[in-house]
């Protein structure tokens, strides 16, 4: 059975907790329908714009590839300060320790040499590169843009503990969402600004475009940083085209990439021009066609070369991957304390291993109270919510497992917490994570705030917007 949701609005007894008290006031004044005429205005808007994500397998009638506007809701998630204060260190320490490890992988490998990784975990992962060993880049950061994802669930005293769930290193999306959702707020309810100290995020583009200048090639003062997309019909391109908008970059596609002399070059009107950092949103195997999948046409034939010699930045660096696999997530707790001899300051949640003989015991005994996530999974897909599933389903993905136990973990259901959201019948709670964005490069920073998803289903604990999830504004309170 899965135990009672922590609500992030309302104590137990049914008290307003502190920080949502002048919200809370300011919300029982309004009547549903200003509240669902604003939804519709801010819907209006957010189409208008063209915040939308393609549906990968979705097609509409005229064999086009199906776009939906991600679902935003009115009422935001709000965070005390000192409660923030707590997730920054503990996400930093993460991040600081992930890079660590990324980077040893590459070059001494001490965790596997000490008994802490099993050597197989990372020559037997398909995102480990050969290509990147003994490669060194700059400030020895290989995930310069982070999304850590965060859940909170009600521990034995009954207050909210967060959990990391899942670590995001390679191409990390959704920052565009937690900006929009902050603007539409703003635009909507400007009152509440005035009336609540609300840390801001609108300054995450600068930040991003300092984060990727301070890894740029010191053969150059003054750095052109680029931003690589794999084209309009990605799933993510309104995101890469707001991005480099907001830095006031080129946004590129492969084509408009080529090498010379060991360097790469952006085709512009006035000729060739020079590229230092490229901020790519194009996975590992597409990037260079040379080096990896060689019918690809979304990146640039040469370019791991140049990397390669330290005449380019690519962010994320090539390789990251090795580290965000859920089979190498239950090991981030160790990296910590190898690396910084430090203990987590945010903890995983619990789980099981497929490749360990006792925990795939577990595993296959208990399927029916875990949720089971394929290794390489992603979107919500891959994955079964034991309580939530059919017999069949249960027994089809035990098949799976037993058929190949390493490529899959499991974890108990945990109830993520809840926040009040504008649904069709009213304002009612739904289930809620937090993916905040921690940037890397010659310091570790990141905004108070992030993107808060929400599960819109009644009693689903599925946030991700490919399974009808949406998102809100995340509030850090100032004081």
């Amino acid at each position: 059975m899965t135990p009672k949701a922590f609500d992030e609005m309302t104590a137990d007894g049914g008290d307003t907790r502190a920080h949502y008290a002048r919200y809370a006031h300011w919300l029982s004044q309004q009547s549903e329908e200003v509240i669902a005429a604003r939804q519709e205005e801010a819907e209006m808007i957010f189409r208008r714009v063209g915040i939308t994500f393609a549906v990968y397998g979705e097609k509409d009638e005229d064999g086009s590839g199906t776009e939906r506007l991600i679902p935003f809701d009115l009422i935001p998630r709000i965070i005390p300060v000192q409660e923030w204060r707590t997730l920054e260190q503990g996400l930093v320490q993460r991040v600081t320790a992930l890079n660590r490890f990324i980077h040893d992988v590459y070059h001494d490998q001490e965790i596997i040499r000490a008994g802490i990784v099993p050597a197989d975990q990372l020559f037997q992962n398909n995102q480990f590169r050969p290509e990147m060993m003994g490669v060194d880049v700059p400030h020895q950061i290989y995930s310069h843009i982070a999304g850590i994802d965060l859940v909170r669930a009600a521990n034995a005293d009954g207050e909210g503990e967060y959990f990391v769930l899942e670590d995001n290193l390679r191409v990390p999306s959704g920052v565009s969402y937690m900006l929009e959702n902050r603007s539409m707020m703003m635009r909507l309810f400007p009152e509440l600004f005035g009336a609540n100290r609300v840390a801001p995020v609108a300054h995450y583009p600068d930040m991003l475009l300092e984060t990727l200048r301070s890894v740029s090639p010191a053969t150059t003062a003054e750095p052109t940083v680029v931003v690589l997309t794999p084209g309009m019909y990605n799933s993510a391109y309104f995101e890469h085209a707001f991005l480099a908008q907001q830095m006031g970059v080129e946004l590129v596609e492969g084509q408009d990439l080529f090498v010379r002399d060991n360097f790469v070059y952006m085709r512009t009107t006035r000729g060739p021009r020079r590229v230092d950092v490229i901020y790519r949103r194009v996975d590992d195997n597409f990037i260079d066609p040379l080096a990896f999948m060689p019918d690809s046409t979304l990146g640039c034939a040469g370019l791991l070369g140049v990397y390669r010699s330290g005449n380019v930045a690519i962010c994320n660096a090539v390789g990251t991957g090795v580290a965000d696999d859920k089979s190498i997530y239950a090991y981030v707790p160790k990296m910590i304390d190898f690396y910084l001899g430090q203990k987590p300051i945010l903890s995983n949640v619990p789980t099981y291993q497929g490749r360990e003989p006792e925990d795939l015991k577990y595993i296959l005994s208990h399927m029916d109270e875990l949720v089971v996530k394929e290794v390489h999974g992603a979107g919500g897909y891959g994955m079964l919510v034991g309580p939530a599933s059919t017999k069949a389903e249960i027994e089809a993905f035990r098949k799976a497992v037993k058929a190949n136990p390493q490529g899959y973990i499991a974890q108990p259901t945990l109830s993520l917490s809840t926040c009040p959201t504008f649904v069709n019948s009213g304002v009612a709670p739904r289930h809620i994570d937090l993916r905040p964005f921690v940037l890397s490069g010659s310091e570790v920073q990141m905004v108070p705030g992030g993107l808060t998803r929400v599960a819109l289903k009644e009693g689903s604990l599925v946030v991700n917007s490919s399974q009808g999830g949406g998102t809100k504004d995340t509030w850090v309170l100032e004081n």
